[in-house]
């Protein structure tokens, strides 16, 4: 991890504020639901699977809607460890069309919107998973926390204290605590429309991880 690239850190950085961004939006507009990570859904789909209600049933197509998201990086992508060059621009270009159209069927009230938001989510948290050994997440930050406390308990055992892995760590908590703050600002003016700022950055990120990987091959 001590080799890694800076443009990593920039990309995971802004990735995470993305998603923090799409969480809050989700969690101020969607019936508090977050959409950036299915922990909280999976357990409100186990409290009304007995019910067999129309709710269950939405709550069903979120989760498989996240997975399909999934699938469609796992179809572009070779390979789970990071490296330039893969079709990142492309996913992210897809999660950008994916958030603009949720924002028509979000503001015609429709589940649509919910379920193409959570595909987007899906397709981001599969996007980049791991590098050097640590897996990356930046729709949720569970798994983030849980392995900086490991990593500072294996430093009080006066192990090897890998620090560019705690800054990388770092800027994805602070990504995503930033992207939860402008996504408040932003929903509060604009309601669902705000979900076009995340798809806009999702252009823009990946024109710059093009250019960035154009003038490396030169």
């Amino acid at each position: 991890m001590n080799t890694l690239p800076r443009w990593i850190e920039y990309g995971a950085f802004t990735l995470a504020l993305l998603a923090g961004t799409i969480n809050s939006i989700g969690l101020l507009g969607f019936q508090h639901q977050a959409i950036s990570h299915l922990s909280g859904t999976a357990t409100l789909l186990g409290t009304q699977l007995w019910a067999l209600s129309e709710i269950s049933w939405e709550l069903f197509i979120i989760l498989a809607s996240f997975v399909f998201g999934s699938m469609l990086s796992g179809f572009l992508l070779t390979s789970t460890s990071l490296k330039l060059g893969r079709h990142y621009d492309s996913l992210l270009l897809i999660e950008g069309t994916l958030l603009s159209l949720a924002v028509y069927f979000l503001n015609q009230e429709a589940n649509m919107g919910h379920y193409l938001a959570s595909a987007a989510c899906g397709l981001q948290n599969a996007l980049a998973t791991q590098y050097s050994g640590a897996v990356i997440r930046t729709t949720h930050m569970t798994g983030i926390f849980t392995d900086l406390g490991i990593m500072l308990g294996s430093a009080l055992r006066r192990e090897p204290f890998d620090s560019r892995k705690c800054r990388l760590f770092f800027w994805l908590i602070l990504g995503f605590i930033l992207g939860g703050s402008l996504g408040a600002f932003l929903f509060h003016h604009l309601h669902f429309n705000a979900l076009f700022a995340p798809a806009f950055l999702c252009v823009l990120l990946a024109i710059a991880y093009r250019i960035y990987w154009q003038r490396t091959l030169n």
